[in-house]
Formats: structure tokens, C-alpha cells, sequence
């Protein structure tokens, strides 16, 4: 416990804390690979998503790997759904707009898609892709730019790719700068930081 007292460590965790983006949601959809789903939540942590919903309707909920992840579901919360319309219900009562990876006609090119706002990312299982159920209910759908032969990516670097232009958008408006949470709040989020 005695690291966490010092000055630098403090300082780490304030700022990271203060950089956390509350209006930036991921949603993870039966992702069966278990590193997948970790590197997923190292690269939440690396640039500031608070929380991960995990939306398991076929696959079992996975082991989150401390690895894998780099112990980054330490400091990342986790809910969990098992019905597609409870948590899409559950993310807009909270005010999010649902973008939905996949490849589609009707699909946005991701680097057209204003990620400045209150939005929740989905992404799918690696075969499957994001169920119908949660197509259906999607704001928008967006799909990554791709020049190859090859028309995906592994789940868990389309995460990164997708993260990466968010937290690109975020820094340009200036959104990592001061907390979009009350003064009150972020000292509480430090003090339980401070614990961990």
C-alpha cells in the first residue's frame, strides 16, 4: 500500500482519473477469445474508457487475462447483460448513441463519424460479427477503411483503430484536459484508485 502514497504515484492516478472519457462507452458482443477481449481492455485503459459492457448472449462471460490486459481491468468497470434489448435500452437511458462495427452498404466510414459526442462503440464476435438483434437496434453502423485483399481485422485492433481516432478527436477538442466528472466525483474515483 505504501507505493500508492507516494507523490508520482498520485499523480499518475489523478491524472489519469481526471483523463477518464465517461461519454465513451465500449460494448463487447460474444467475443469468444478471451485475449481478444483483454486487449480490448488494455487499450480502454491506455485511452481512458471508464467502462466495458460485456453483452454475452451465446458465448460463456470470459476470464479477463491480467497479462493479456496488462492489469488494465483493474482500473476499467464492468457490467454485464445477457439480452441484446436490456443493455441497448440500458445505454441510451444513460444518453449514448449505439455505433455498431459492421461491414455494411449502409454503414459510416469511421473517419466521417464525430466521436466527440456521447457515444458506445459495439463490437462483435470474431466469426459472427454483432448479432442481427443488435444491428437492428444500432444508431449507426460504421465499418474501417481497408485497402487489402483482406476486408477485417482482428477484433481486438479493429477496437484499437477505433479508439485511437476517438482519443485523436478528443485530444483536438481538448476533452482530456479537465474531468467530465464533478470535483466531488474525482476525488472519490482517486480515493478508490488510491486503493487498488
Amino acid at each position: 500500500m505504501k507505493r500508492f502514497r507516494t507523490p508520482e504515484r498520485l499523480k499518475k492516478i489523478t491524472a489519469a482519473a481526471t483523463a477518464r472519457q465517461f461519454s465513451l462507452r465500449v460494448v463487447i458482443e460474444n467475443i469468444h477469445d478471451a485475449h481478444n477481449v483483454s486487449a480490448i481492455f488494455r487499450t480502454c485503459d491506455a485511452v481512458g474508457v471508464p467502462k466495458i459492457t460485456l453483452l454475452y448472449t451465446k458465448e460463456t462471460f470470459p476470464k479477463i487475462s491480467k497479462v493479456t490486459s496488462a492489469s488494465a481491468n483493474k482500473w476499467i468497470d464492468i457490467e454485464k447483460f445477457d439480452n441484446v434489448n436490456e443493455c441497448i435500452q440500458s445505454l441510451k437511458n444513460e444518453g449514448f448513441t449505439i455505433y455498431a462495427s459492421y461491414l455494411d452498404k449502409s454503414a459510416k466510414n469511421l473517419y466521417e463519424i464525430d466521436f466527440t459526442k456521447k457515444i458506445a462503440l459495439v463490437f462483435g464476435n470474431e466469426h459472427r460479427g454483432i448479432s442481427d438483434e443488435l444491428k437492428m437496434l444500432a444508431d449507426e453502423l460504421f465499418y474501417i477503411p481497408m485497402r487489402g485483399m483482406v476486408q477485417s481485422l482482428n477484433v481486438s485492433v479493429a477496437a484499437a483503430v477505433t479508439l485511437y481516432e476517438c482519443q485523436r478527436q478528443r485530444t483536438l477538442a481538448g476533452m482530456y484536459e479537465k474531468s467530465e466528472l464533478n470535483e466531488n466525483e474525482l476525488n472519490e474515483l482517486i480515493d478508490k484508485w488510491c486503493q487498488k
